[in-house]
């Protein structure tokens, strides 16, 4: 059997409270998601994504996005983030001062969803590029890099080859390039759950090979089921750097599927990660009540596994005393 040269740690960062609430049609109190981002904060989470500065008009769980930022309590050693898609989003979110953003160039691989999601082509993205790295530089906000969602499939487009989604790094470090930037960083979102383990490494292979000191971030979905496999796919190529959603929260409401689609469980990888000795600086007991809490506050069942089995913590203790017995 191949040995793999596994991450020695990874990253996780926490979006469920903002993917979460996104995709729920009944109102989460504002106290409830500022209940939840505290409860998160004292996990070990490295980074938690707070809210969407977007139209309520088109996602109303995002009416209290100011509430909420003011609200939460921060804890030194976490980065707290938000989500924007446009300028005047951009322009919200640092505007709270509570935020740590990053400059990130974001595009669709899919014009469909694209106009969907953003209301403008892959092609006005590209043109409006300039626009952000202005802002970005006038807020003071470090650019970094890029993020392409969809990359790995699209609902209303089919199939998503890694050759066109290696084409708008190209073009994304071109830009960057163009304005004395250098592509360091790319995110790739699952956004509607088609990727699976090869396409996984084909995709992330392709692009350590043209940027051997990329660093790539995964934001994996788990619509259609293999998620934890696509994150050990990753992890199996080097990737140590993941988004997950706490109790496998969340999903696109934008994505054109109507079926359970949070993204990767925070808590399974962590459980997994840990059973496999990487490094995650969570404390899985803490995050499994944080899961439970979750659930409780969104007011149905959610789809995380180790929330309901446990850690095996206890399991080994029972063990331990009945060897030594």
């Amino acid at each position: 059997m191949p040995m793999w040269d596994y991450p020695k740690k990874v990253r996780i960062n926490e979006v469920g409270v903002r993917e979460g609430v996104q995709f729920e049609k009944t109102f989460i109190p504002t106290e409830k998601k500022i209940q939840l981002v505290d409860a998160l904060s004292q996990t070990g989470l490295p980074c938690i994504e707070v809210t969407s500065f977007v139209s309520p008009k088109w996602v109303p769980q995002m009416a209290d996005a100011d509430e909420v930022s003011r609200g939460f309590k921060k804890v030194p050693g976490v980065q707290y983030t938000a989500l924007y898609l446009n300028l005047k989003g951009l322009e919200r979110a640092a505007a709270v001062g509570r935020y740590e953003l990053e400059g990130l160039l974001r595009v669709i691989a899919s014009d469909t969803f694209s106009q969907k999601n953003t209301n403008k082509t892959v092609q006005e993205t590209l043109a409006s590029a300039g626009d952000w790295i202005q802002k970005y530089e006038e807020l003071g906000i470090p650019v970094i890099g890029g993020d392409i969602s969809a990359a790995f499939g699209c609902n209303y487009e089919g199939d998503v080859p890694p050759d066109k989604v290696l084409g708008l790094a190209v073009e994304l470090e071109k830009i960057l390039k163009a304005r004395g930037y250098a592509l360091k960083h790319l995110s790739l979102a699952d956004t509607m759950g088609w990727g699976n383990p090869r396409q996984v490494q084909t995709l992330v292979g392709k692009l350590k090979e043209r940027w051997p000191e990329l660093h790539i971030r995964l934001h994996l979905h788990d619509t259609r089921g293999p998620g934890l496999a696509n994150v050990l796919a990753a992890l199996q190529m080097g990737v140590d750097d993941f988004d997950a959603s706490v109790a496998a929260l969340g999903g696109c409401p934008f994505g054109g599927h109507k079926a359970a689609a949070g993204n990767v469980c925070t808590e399974d990888i962590s459980f997994m990660c840990q059973e496999m000795g990487i490094e995650t600086g969570v404390d899985l007991d803490r995050l499994i009540e944080c899961a439970n809490l979750a659930e409780s506050t969104f007011g149905h069942e959610l789809h995380g596994k180790t929330m309901k089995a446990g850690s095996l913590t206890k399991f080994r203790k029972v063990g331990a005393s009945g060897a030594s017995a």
